[in-house]
């Protein structure tokens, strides 16, 4: 298992959205760590929480939740600055290999502030495929892939490593993790065959006085255990309901959407937009009869317009050319009678009207060349029809095409959102609808707060009968001294005394693996190895004790803080790896109160080797500027990343890089 991708949107500190890449370079073995910087209280652990959050949903152990209830906490977590229409959001996509193939599966969780129903939004995505098969199943699954319970020894933070050396005893969830791996319930099972043994024999040896008060003890007894039977009964009836409850809530919340519900709940906003864009239509459809009404029905006759330019341009310069032939003849005329009062000679004034009518004759000729026009055109009508062929058609027809792919796209929008109106369920199917689900959603909670109950009642019950079998016990000790009582008693006491030793010789057998684990991890990890030669496990509170050279026993209070901060990572690692599960590790404040030797023993012997994918969440002063240096200097790191706070928007966002 290999986490891809991380998106936070809106959660926490991380207002809006904000992409962390976690895949490693799976090119190489050797580059397994994901570099993640920033200052306290700058989102680190939030990382944590958004990955524990998206793997377990309301199981989550988040580090902020506390006593909160499920709806509350994700109230908590929605980004203070977030707007209203907005929502909280978190996805984590992961690579899992099942049965010779690679998977990619995306966990999607989404919600709004104060969320009604008290629970997020899931979805579940196999290869980019909405896998609802998956989503239904998603507790089991992911239960089988990275168990709830072994979890802590994967995603830890420094303040968990810290109460781990710290104490004497592992805390709680290191305690079952333990348990988890070792599986010891056999023994047990015997042991309870044995007392129902003695009970059985008890009654065959007992005289009648005593017979008469163990009766009366046992028939209590009995009660007590037929109680027990019913309510433990009633206790898997609960749960099969619930489960039934659980799933029927999600069939109705299903139905709603699918019959429309979801769409008759925004009927109101469809109407006011379906509206909105007839509006729009309407006015598109107008200025298109505008554009109609005015020069745009002549560009279906263009080419003739054209044709009809160039034949006013020939008409024009007709009309121009006679206009000047006639003032020609008229300054020719002037000019004979200008002559003859000037007192030429006649000869004189013939030839030089010759020569004029000459010239006058060949710009008839050009004149009469035009002469054949039936447009009786003008100039100012000829600049219109030019300014109407070079600007004006090709204009309207542009604002033509923009005003159609627009009209295309809205009558396209409009067809969709009636099909939502068509689709959405009448106001009575809508009132039916969300009463199903009320009602569901109102039956899994009564479920809930009836399996609380009915736990208590159990362990009361628990508690009874234990003490019942301690009277009974008790009194067959105290008043049945017969020889056969004596001896089936003694021999029971045996049968249980060597029970006893093989399950403390199986639990040693299962745990010893684990101490060679730790042993090999804290000597691997310790820069003084010839300070511990073995570390041991006490099979039953699981207390950890460290071994000289010698054999001897070496008090834990003589380890440095930090030399105890590596005994506790050695112990997580060892857990890790005996339970051969191949799954990332994710480390919060990873380095704590360690000197330099120790950093550095943690720098290049495990974070480099403790998983195929490291994911370290660290301040400036835990891995700095030589600790980075040394990582960088192996080429393990992938990515880096810095979590950059301003604290007076109180805002978080992600980007590439380091402190240095």
């Amino acid at each position: 298992m290999l986490f891809r991708e991380l998106i936070l949107e809106n959660f926490g500190s991380y207002l809006g959205k904000n992409t962390i890449d976690l895949l490693p370079d799976t090119s190489s073995e050797s580059r397994p760590i994901i570099l993640i910087g920033g200052m306290n209280g700058g989102g680190k652990t939030t990382i944590m929480d958004a990955i524990r959050l998206a793997l377990y949903g309301a199981r989550a152990q988040c580090s902020t939740r506390g006593s909160l209830s499920y709806g509350d906490f994700l109230d908590q977590c929605v980004s203070r600055h977030t707007p209203l229409v907005e929502k909280a959001r978190i996805e984590l996509a992961f690579q899992v290999a099942e049965d010779g193939d690679l998977r990619d599966i995306r966990i999607v969780r989404y919600w709004e502030r104060n969320p009604k129903d008290g629970k997020d939004t899931l979805g579940i995505l196999v290869n980019d495929w909405a896998d609802k098969t998956l989503l239904n199943t998603w507790d089991e699954y992911i239960e089988n892939l990275l168990p709830l319970g072994i979890s802590n020894l994967f995603l830890f933070d420094g303040e968990q490593v810290k109460e781990l050396a710290e104490q004497e005893t592992p805390p709680v969830g290191v305690f079952d993790a333990i348990q988890s791996l070792l599986g010891l319930e056999l023994a047990e099972r015997l042991a309870a065959d044995l007392d129902i043994l003695v009970s059985r024999k008890r009654r065959d040896i007992a005289t009648g006085k005593q017979l008469e008060a163990i009766d009366k003890i046992e028939s209590k007894l009995e009660q007590e255990q037929l109680e027990l039977v019913a309510v433990t009964a009633e206790l898997v009836k609960i749960e099969a309901r619930l489960k039934i409850a659980i799933e029927q809530e999600t069939q109705a919340f299903d139905k709603f959407v699918l019959e429309g519900g979801k769409i008759a709940a925004q009927g109101k906003e469809l109407e006011l937009e379906s509206r909105a864009i007839q509006s729009q239509i309407e006015q598109h459809r107008q200025d298109l009869g505008n554009l109609a009404a005015g020069s745009l029905p002549l560009a279906l006759i263009a080419p003739l317009l054209v044709k009809m330019q160039a034949q006013g341009e020939i008409e024009l310069r007709y009309q121009q050319g006679k206009a000047a032939l006639d003032l020609l003849v008229d300054r020719d005329r002037r000019l004979l009678d200008y002559l003859q009062q000037q007192a030429v000679l006649e000869n004189q004034i013939a030839d030089i009207q010759t020569f004029l009518e000459r010239e006058n004759q060949s710009l008839i000729k050009d004149v009469e060349s035009g002469k054949c026009g039936y447009l009786g055109t003008d100039v100012e009508t000829m600049i219109q029809l030019d300014r109407i062929l070079k600007y004006d058609l090709d204009r309207d027809l542009q604002k033509v095409s923009e005003l159609q792919t627009q009209l295309t796209k809205l009558e396209t929008d409009l067809e969709f959102i009636d099909r939502q109106i068509a689709e959405a369920a009448s106001p009575e199917e809508f009132t039916r609808l969300k009463s199903q689900e009320a009602i569901a959603r109102e039956l899994v909670s009564q479920l809930k707060a009836d399996k609380i109950s009915t736990d208590r009642r159990h362990e009361e019950l628990d508690r009874i009968i234990n003490k019942t079998r301690q009277e009974l016990a008790t009194y067959t000790e105290d008043n049945i001294k017969l020889k056969n009582d004596q001896h089936l008693i003694d021999s029971v006491a045996k049968v249980k005394a060597t029970l006893q030793i093989f399950k403390e010789k199986l639990t040693l057998k299962k745990i010893n693996k684990l101490e060679n684990e730790v042993t090999e991890c804290f000597r691997y990890l310790l820069h003084k190895s010839e300070l511990v030669q073995r570390v041991t496990i006490d099979s039953s509170s699981f207390t950890l004790s460290l071994h000289d050279l010698e054999g001897k026993l070496l008090p834990k209070h003589r380890l440095s803080a930090g030399e105890k901060q590596l005994l506790a990572i050695a112990l997580l690692w060892g857990l890790a790896r005996v339970s051969g599960r191949q799954l990332p590790i994710a480390i919060d404040t990873p380095l704590g109160r360690l000197d330099s030797s120790h950093r550095t023993n943690l720098i290049e012997r495990y974070f480099p080797t403790a998983s195929e994918q490291v994911i370290l969440l660290s301040t400036d002063t835990e891995i700095a500027e030589s600790e980075v240096a040394n990582l960088r200097s192996q080429g393990v790191i992938t990515r880096e990343y810095l979590l950059e706070h301003d604290p007076n928007q109180q805002r978080t966002q992600v980007r590439l890089g380091y402190f240095c």
